[in-house]
């Protein structure tokens, strides 16, 4: 059985093509810059090494998915004899609000819900309606199902997900806090229970997505009680370029100043974060440290803010939660930065939690326990797999078995 799953962005669109026999990946890869003229294509098949990357002149995701599907079938770089043996596509899509609250197959109605909620999420859900309505064009006769960043956090009780403004901005806006990340941080959830050799209703964990998006989730028997992110991905931590949590008389202020709402947005969302603070022309983590390390002061501010803003949301969420079973680190920070992971979990000793530097260092970008023995709880590195996570639901929603 052959999965395909597609995250389309405002300019880019990823793709992986899934084995669900042994869920295993048998190509992917994206277009970037979409909508320029130099639209760039990454191909890969995985059971070789084959890569293709070159400028490709395609003028929309429907052409871009047409040479993604030529390209899976080609006799020399393919892995499929023909798109038939794919049964099934999955979408990552950014919104769906309260109106479903988990993975759904596409029809009219689902894609009018996407659309409503467009306001709320003006550059994603856009450009993931525009990918299945690719896919339909593309492919007629294979079935979309549509899996919702937002849905693994609409557990989340009133308390949690209110805004304490008047309340009828709620009924008549939606305004209130989604969430996001839902879907690695499912995964994550599900992966750290069976590493744990529990039921994910028996764990309660924090859950650390780190990337250059950033969020943190807390999990009470498998399901959300509370997360960063808000109305957007824009609220909780600070991020590659995000703000995360501010005064919002900061807006206000800007306003003030002379700054359009797009102005502010832009702000708030593109030149904010790490690289906002950090003093160099990058919000990568990586840049950041070893900026840090050279003696940058605004580096060594930044990362200490980020440090800061995880450490507060732990312990807020340990006591929310009454105790967890383990502090769970994924995506490409919290899985690969070493060096970020000691700065946040050094500062959690208060907690009965103690870093062990040797297995710190170890676990790069696997799976492990990085905690002392003697810790009263755990810290663990669990990678995510978003598109895995997309492909399952895919196939459950459509009741079919993984072969």
């Amino acid at each position: 059985m052959k999965v395909l799953v597609i995250n389309a962005g405002s300019s880019s669109m990823k793709f992986t093509l899934f084995s669900m026999a042994n869920n295993t990946v048998l190509a992917k890869g994206q277009f970037e810059r979409l909508g320029t003229d130099k639209p760039n294509m990454i191909y890969k098949r995985i059971s070789d090494g084959l890569k293709f990357e070159g400028i490709v002149p395609v003028k929309n995701l429907e052409e871009a998915l047409k040479t993604v599907c030529a390209k899976l079938v080609d006799p020399a770089d393919g892995v499929l004899k023909n798109l038939d043996e794919i049964v099934a596509i999955g979408h990552r899509v950014l919104l769906g609000g309260e109106k479903i609250t988990k993975p759904v197959k596409v029809d009219a109605g689902v894609k009018e819900i996407i659309r409503e909620y467009i306001p709320l999420g003006p550059l994603h859900n856009p450009a993931n309606l525009a990918g299945i309505e690719a896919c339909e064009a593309t492919m007629p006769n294979i079935p979309n199902v549509a899996v919702f960043d937002t849905q693994f956090h609409m557990t989340m009780p009133p308390e949690a997900y209110l805004y304490a403004i008047p309340y009828e901005y709620y009924e008549k806006y939606g305004i209130r806090k989604y969430g996001f990340h839902g879907t690695s941080h499912r995964y994550v959830t599900l992966a750290t229970a069976e590493f744990l050799g529990k039921k994910q209703e028996d764990v309660t964990l924090i859950t650390c997505h780190l990337g250059n998006g950033c969020s943190m989730a807390a999990v009470k028997n498998g399901k959300v009680i509370d997360t960063t992110m808000g109305l957007t991905p824009l609220e909780g931590l600070m991020m590659g370029t995000r703000s995360g949590d501010l005064d919002p008389a900061v807006v206000v202020h800007l306003a003030e100043q002379g700054h359009t709402p797009k102005e502010i947005d832009t702000i708030l969302n593109k030149k904010s974060g790490l690289f906002g603070v950090g003093g160099i022309n990058s919000g990568d983590m990586r840049d950041m440290l070893s900026a840090a390390e050279s003696g940058n002061e605004r580096a060594e501010l930044a990362l200490k803010m980020f440090a800061r803003r995880v450490v507060k949301y732990v312990g807020a969420y340990f006591v929310l939660l009454g105790g967890v079973d383990a502090l769970v680190f994924t995506g490409g920070v919290g899985e690969y930065s070493v060096p970020m992971r000691r700065r946040i979990t050094s500062q959690l000793e208060a907690l009965g939690v103690k870093l062990d530097p040797e297995r710190n260092q170890a676990c790069f970008g696997k799976p492990g326990v990085i905690s002392t023995e003697d810790s009263s709880w755990k810290m663990i590195v669990m990678p995510t797999d978003e598109e895995l996570m997309i492909a399952r639901d895919t196939v459950s929603t459509l009741g079919l078995k993984e072969a």
